[in-house]
């Protein structure tokens, strides 16, 4: 069983909506809204997304050259296995507390990691939350995971 704390490995953001994503260090995650300054920020329940550093690294077999924000993934992290989280389960990455609102999404395009590997992970590991708790959050911020919220 992987432990439930981890470690932030890179603050990813982008200005436009469709492209690869660069670490920035850090960032401030604003409640209901998601990494200021990124595209993908307000958009509904899908304002941060998370991808483990492990399975980047999984994929860099295929593309050597992938690097944290290359899924467009707002939060890198590594320690923490994201595959087991449930919608509705919590995160606190540094003073922040995310929640789980969706796992995976359907791609409407390739893209180029897709069509450079025949494969894009972002659509089954990649992790969306609604950010519950503001702050701000940077590479090597610890990362936890909680208990889901069960209405107490």
């Amino acid at each position: 069983m992987w432990p439930t704390e981890g470690t932030v490995v890179a603050v990813c953001t982008s200005e436009h909506k469709g492209t690869v994503k660069r670490d920035v260090g850090s960032g401030t995650l604003v409640e209901e809204l998601g990494l200021e300054g990124d595209a993908h920020a307000g958009f509904a329940h899908r304002q941060v997304s998370l991808l483990a550093q492990e399975d980047i690294d999984t994929m860099k077999e295929k593309l050597p050259d992938l690097i944290p924000g290359s899924f467009a993934e707002n939060l890198t992290v590594r320690g923490v296995d994201l595959g087991s989280l449930s919608v509705g389960d919590r995160i606190e990455a540094g003073p922040t507390l995310l929640e789980v609102s969706q796992i995976g999404k359907e791609c409407h395009t390739r893209c180029q990691v897709y069509h450079a590997t025949g494969d894009c992970i972002m659509p089954k590991k990649g992790i969306f939350c609604r950010v519950l708790r503001g702050g701000p959050v940077r590479t090597g911020d610890p990362v936890r995971i909680l208990a889901r919220e069960r209405g107490l």
